[in-house]
């Protein structure tokens, strides 16, 4: 199976979603059982082990379809946001109930057991986390949702989107680094950009070769990079970064660890030294 194929098909020689019959070779097809991210974010793993490598996260009210949940207590399924594919622990999972009505559009917000920030949260959820909000805004600064309160600024109706997606990632300078995350506490360099594109409305892949291959339009004269403009994305082979500006770039990265900007130049001279290579793709995204 192709790198792609494992992470965007729910097929293994065992097991398939039955809408794959006749397309692929599986011991058993299933149907689809709609469940929903219940824990605050759930580590979607390569395989059904604790200690498996992280490839991505799955958010707070994020929809994923379950084809099997086996007797160690790991669900194997598909994320609907991006189409990933992974195991996920079940008990962060949930049956789908009243739909998500606003996202989080602060870094992280808390969720309080009465609308009182001096009482201690009862957790925190994270950007682009998707929750049902059960009563509107009464002329007090909190919304009552998720069996708790948050604070109302921090939310925005899931058909608002965000002009500047670039302030986005901003608001994210400062995160630390972490291969397959996704939320404030820790993420990855295509983990930024797809946040900051989904707050905009966009559909974004959730690695750096499949947004490279499918979003924006190719700009010419990579070598001189000219054209850049705020929100165009810049790859490398397994890297991206966004432009704050003809100029400054924004990424996760490994080198600082963190969300950081730096100029583009700095950028493409150090990582063409440690043998990254050159630039790949400049994709203008307006």
């Amino acid at each position: 199976m192709s790198t792609i194929e494992r992470r965007l098909l729910p097929a293994r020689p065992d097991l398939a979603a039955a809408r794959l019959r006749g397309l692929v070779e599986a011991d058993r097809f299933v149907e689809p059982r709609p469940m929903r991210v219940a824990s605050y974010c759930a580590p979607v793993r390569r395989a059904p082990r604790r200690d498996a490598a992280l490839d991505t996260e799955a958010l707070h009210g994020e929809d994923v379809d379950v084809f099997e949940i086996d007797d160690e207590g790991w669900a194997w399924g598909q994320l609907l946001t991006d189409g990933y594919v992974g195991y996920l622990p079940a008990d962060d999972l949930t049956a789908r109930a009243a739909w998500p009505t606003h996202a989080v559009q602060a870094p992280r917000t808390f969720v309080y057991p009465a609308p009182d920030m001096k009482r201690p949260p009862l957790g925190a959820l994270p950007l682009a986390a998707r929750i049902h909000v059960s009563e509107p805004a009464a002329g007090g600064p909190y919304l009552s949702a998720e069996g708790g309160f948050v604070f109302a600024a921090h939310l925005r109706p899931l058909d608002a989107v965000v002009g500047d997606y670039a302030a986005v990632a901003e608001h994210l300078r400062g995160t630390p680094y972490l291969w397959g995350g996704r939320t404030s506490s820790g993420l990855d360099c295509s983990a930024l950009v797809q946040l900051c594109l989904s707050s905009a409305g966009r559909t974004c892949p959730r690695d750096s070769d499949l947004q490279a291959a499918s979003l924006g339009r190719p700009l010419e004269a990579t070598g001189e990079r000219a054209g850049l403009v705020r929100g165009d994305l810049v790859f490398w082979k397994g890297h991206v970064g966004m432009m704050l500006d003809a100029e400054r770039l924004i990424h996760a990265n490994g080198f600082h660890m963190m969300v950081e900007i730096e100029p583009l130049d700095d950028a493409v001279r150090r990582i063409e030294a440690s043998g990254g290579g050159g630039i790949t793709h400049l994709k203008a995204m307006a």
